[in-house]
């Protein structure tokens, strides 16, 4: 990584010539403010050991009224006459026609109002695009509504609301057109949506991985502003986290009128929490307050438990995917977990870059074991639980009946004792609590674990009526197949403990939950 002061300079330079375009700031110079001009010198000035940009794609998420529409016009100002590429194709995206016109006509009007770029451009009002000859340049702006064809080749997009997208294939098809582009940029910005099962809320949960250290992307920048999940959201200090230009062009008069409106109103809190404070007011739930299962995260010496019993529970999912064993220790008061999974090695490189994880890496690391072929070869998991048998003292192996019925069979004829774990409420919402209480008393040792933390912060919850909770597979974006299997596992191991509240019952035919 380079940083690159002068072209950073440069940008910021230019960007500040150019003049606002609306409400009380319209027709003043733009003077960055401190979020602004970091995000600039961020994008601009961050380089390769080629001196090309080293961020291929960034994820800015920012609440209503901070200044986003000038930002995005900015920056597509200056890459359409600063940036060092000829030829270049500079898109903003939008999703219907309205919105594509706001972002075009504050570019168009940054550029009318200084008569020196004025004068080395094409405006076509009627096209939304914008032509430098010179350099023979475009910009122009789109909307989910045009009929569009392949044949792009972009070099900067800019992706306004991407919330708001019916469907990803805009997205999809900007990102693939800048394959041939030597410094391509994509930037998604935007406020918070309400439906999860979109391109922006995987953008937003690959955003939070990163700023979490969960994933590891250097291409890859995301800025987030928001109100934490659980913050008191009429206290003006969690206002000023979420909204960087509060006190600024962010009126704190109109927030606290929001704010009381909000008291008063379920509708018009949701909408304040939403686009004010930035938060998925309807998104779904996640299992695990990653900040508390850092605490989890330290290496121990699985080699010093020689001896010890524990339970073994297996996801053993389907057989093209990610397979996973957990095994299980109660040492004193705490549980530590040893988690291992299985891919085919044939999948690999598939999965890598659908999942956007380094499993190539966690399996140099021993994290995760390859097997031959293009599926998951069972008796690669038999052979590591032998193996584990001949370290450690192995009391159960828990599993999920489905599709494990002969896998099952071929282990007991080996001598192990084989639970069936019910995938189903009642068997699994007491584990699952008590693994979110036992990291919030730090209590469980994960043995730093990338891929188990990973699936952890993918998994996301359901409950019923009776508030009982359970992994959702359905609804979560990614894998997070060593998290059931850690949960399956804890299944039994809650059996022999002295824990309260325990609420599983063996049936009467065999060894069934």
């Amino acid at each position: 990584m380079v940083l690159d002061t002068k072209k950073a300079d440069t940008a910021i330079k230019f960007i500040k010539l150019l003049k606002n375009t609306q409400g009380e700031f319209a027709r003043k110079q733009f003077n960055l403010i401190p979020f602004q001009d970091k995000i600039i010198r961020d994008l601009i000035g961050t380089l390769n050991e080629d001196l090309t940009r080293q961020y291929r794609e960034a994820f800015i998420f920012l609440p209503r009224k901070n200044g986003k529409t000038e930002l995005i016009a900015a920056l597509l100002v200056y890459f359409l006459f600063l940036d060092d590429e000829y030829g270049a194709e500079i898109y903003s995206c939008a999703n219907d026609r309205e919105q594509a016109s706001k972002i075009f006509n504050a570019a168009a009007a940054m550029i009318r109002m200084n008569k020196t770029l004025f004068k080395k451009c094409k405006i076509l009002e009627s096209q939304k695009k914008i032509v430098r000859v010179e350099t023979n340049s475009f910009y122009k702006a789109l909307s989910a509504e045009t009929n569009t064809k392949d044949g792009f080749n972009a070099h900067v997009v800019v992706y306004d609301e991407i919330h708001a997208a019916k469907n990803r294939k805009l997205y999809d098809l900007m990102k693939t057109s800048q394959g041939a582009r030597k410094q391509p940029l994509l930037i998604s910005i935007t406020t918070a949506g309400v439906e999860t099962n979109t391109i922006c809320y995987e953008l937003y949960t690959y955003a939070k991985k990163i700023l979490d250290g969960i994933v590891k992307d250097e291409t890859f920048y995301p800025v987030i502003y928001e109100a934490p999940e659980d913050a008191d959201i009429y206290d003006e200090k969690v206002w000023e986290q979420a909204n960087p230009a509060l006190h600024i062009f962010r009126s704190i008069d109109e927030m606290r009128q929001l704010s009381k409106r909000a008291k008063e109103l379920p509708t018009a809190e949701a909408t304040f929490r939403r686009l004010y404070l930035n938060q998925w007011v309807n998104g779904e739930i996640s299992w695990m307050n990653m900040t508390a299962w850092k605490a989890s995260d330290q290496n121990f010496d699985f080699d010093s438990l020689i001896g010890c019993e524990c339970t073994i529970g297996i996801d053993l999912s389907s057989k093209i995917d990610l397979t996973s064993v957990n095994t299980e220790f109660r040492v004193d008061n705490r549980y530590i977990m040893l988690s291992h999974s299985f891919m085919p090695k044939n999948r690999l490189l598939e999965r890598e870059k659908s999942d956007r994880v380094p499993y190539s890496l966690w399996a140099k690391q021993g994290y995760i074991t390859l097997t031959e072929g293009d599926v998951v070869d069972y008796e690669y998991i038999k052979s590591y639980i032998k193996e584990l048998a001949i370290k450690y003292v192995v009391k159960q192996i828990g599993y999920d009946p489905y599709n494990a019925t002969q896998f099952a069979n071929d282990m007991t004829a080996d001598g192990f004792l084989m639970v069936e774990v019910r995938q189903g409420m009642v068997t699994l919402s007491e584990p699952t609590k008590d693994i979110e209480a036992l990291v919030l008393q730090k209590r469980i040792i994960a043995g730093n674990n990338p891929l188990l933390r990973w699936a952890v912060s993918n998994a996301i919850t359901k409950t019923d009526a009776n508030e009982n909770k359970m992994l959702d597979k359905s609804k979560a974006r990614f894998r997070i197949d060593p998290a059931s299997a850690m949960i399956i596992s804890h299944t039994l191991a809650r059996l022999n403990t002295n824990e309260p509240d325990i609420n599983i019952h063996i049936m009467s035919a065999g060894y069934r939950f």
